[in-house]
């Protein structure tokens, strides 16, 4: 079977009527040094030969590995019921949903899905879901300049690395100022943030644990952010909100987040999806989409698209939000994946995450050279300091079966002997024990 259905007939009647000669000259424009070195595809293969190919592809993956991996995306136990649930054909091959009169289920899910949200950060809007954590961070930022039509930002440099590279591109052409606020040792410098903000001050944005796996307060300095009339962003991590002072409960205006740790497989980093949720005051500046419900003429519940003109089929260039689409699947897995586990089950996830995670500390800073990077409270996630390039141990470890963190190096400079530890309920205290023993013995 061909790769490309036409006949080389066709393909030449196609260019002739466009006015080119071959194929390659539909990319004439693409510097050559930029354009695929070949357009000639291999013969087709048998659906029998493309199996054993990408069979023997996949057996290279490693799939028995002790992972001590986090930075942002954790590997949590996700109940069985999640996937049967959303794999079912009413939501897994639902289309946008315009037409409430055939999309009740997709819209309520869509609602109920925001209502968890907003229980969970103690905010009382949320919006269908956007892209990632990183996207979510972005776009609130931009509903902050258009509230306050102020242009610098104040980031904390705790704030994920990937976010905060996003947050750089997306903003390159926009004229707006970032102020990034360096780090005290891994923990989010909280005093030079709130010196920072200022009368100019759109947004102060910040993040709780912050990267280093810190946890912090930020009720007064969301407090002096509102006295200078800014916005207080907060990007969160969704399991921990069962057991830490929520964003509402601080004053934060407006909580993000990436919903991965909530029901999604880690799966090579995606698909997941970002959650945004704010209050009120600034409910009419969220992007994407937003499900609201109704009662239809003979007072029966209905579900509907609420305040759309946010998208650019309403109101063209002067939308508030180009975004008309969400992560609707992943917005219900995340719902699945809170109601199987309940309040009650959050919590128990989120506890044994912390504990394992200070059991982990414990042996590992109990090996001579090896110290917390960070003090002060964190949750299952916590910074070591090694006596050597924390590459190397990663690759000492790594053939021994065990990935021991992450880099903190790869975006902090001087920070090259510093690895980021991160447990969840799924961790262990053997795997644990044996990850101490097998970095006691890479060090001696």
């Amino acid at each position: 079977m061909p790769y490309v259905p036409h006949s080389p007939e066709e393909v030449r009647e196609m260019l002739e009527v466009i006015g080119v000669s071959t194929v390659e000259d539909l990319f004439a424009e693409i510097p050559a040094e930029l354009r695929p070195k070949s357009f000639d595809l291999p013969e087709g293969k048998s659906e029998m030969d493309i199996l054993d190919r990408l069979e023997k592809l996949a057996a290279k993956n490693t799939t028995d590995m002790t992972s001590f991996l986090g930075a942002g995306f954790y590997d949590h136990f996700i109940p069985a019921a999640v996937d049967a649930l959303s794999s079912r054909g009413e939501f897994y091959t639902a289309y946008t949903p315009y037409q409430p009169e055939a999309a009740q289920g997709t819209l309520q899910a869509i609602f109920e899905y925001q209502t968890a949200m907003t229980r969970l950060m103690e905010l009382p809007y949320a919006n269908a879901s956007v892209y990632d954590g990183g996207t979510a961070l972005y776009e609130a930022a931009m509903m902050a300049v258009r509230k306050t039509k102020r242009r610098k930002l104040i980031v904390s440099e705790g704030l994920n690395p990937i976010y905060r590279v996003m947050l750089d591109s997306y903003t390159t052409n926009l004229n707006l100022e970032l102020v990034t606020v360096p780090h005290d040792h891994g923990r989010t410098d909280i005093k030079a943030i709130t010196e920072a903000i200022d009368k100019e001050t759109a947004a102060v944005l910040v993040q709780n644990p912050n990267f280093f796996g810190s946890i912090n307060d930020f009720t007064d300095m969301f407090a002096k952010a509102h006295e200078n009339k800014a916005v207080a962003i907060m990007s969160t991590y969704p399991v921990m909100q069962s057991v830490l002072k929520t964003p509402g409960a601080m004053g934060a205006d407006i909580a993000v987040a990436d919903g991965q740790s909530i029901g999604q497989p880690l799966s090579f980093g995606g698909p997941y999806l970002g959650i945004m949720t704010c209050n009120k005051a600034l409910v009419r500046q969220m992007p994407g989409r937003m499900a609201g419900r109704t009662t239809d003429t003979e007072g029966r519940t209905g579900y509907v698209l609420t305040l759309q003109a946010r998208e650019q089929h309403i109101r063209r260039q002067k939308a508030t939000s180009n975004i008309c689409s969400n992560q609707a699947l992943c917005a219900l897995r995340a719902l699945i994946h809170l109601c199987l586990l309940g309040e009650e089950g959050m919590r128990r996830t989120a506890g044994l995450s912390i504990e394992r995670a200070h059991y982990a500390a414990q042996r590992l800073t109990g090996i001579e050279g090896v110290e917390m990077l960070t003090e002060g409270p964190f949750g299952n996630e916590f910074a070591v300091s090694l006596p050597v390039n924390a590459y190397e141990v990663i690759d000492a470890l790594t053939e021994k079966g065990i990935i021991p963190g992450f880099p903190v190096g790869r975006y902090y400079d001087g920070l090259e002997n510093g690895l980021l530890v991160a447990c969840t309920e799924k961790t262990t205290e053997e795997q644990i024990g044996i990850f101490a023993e097998i970095l006691r013995g890479a060090l001696s």
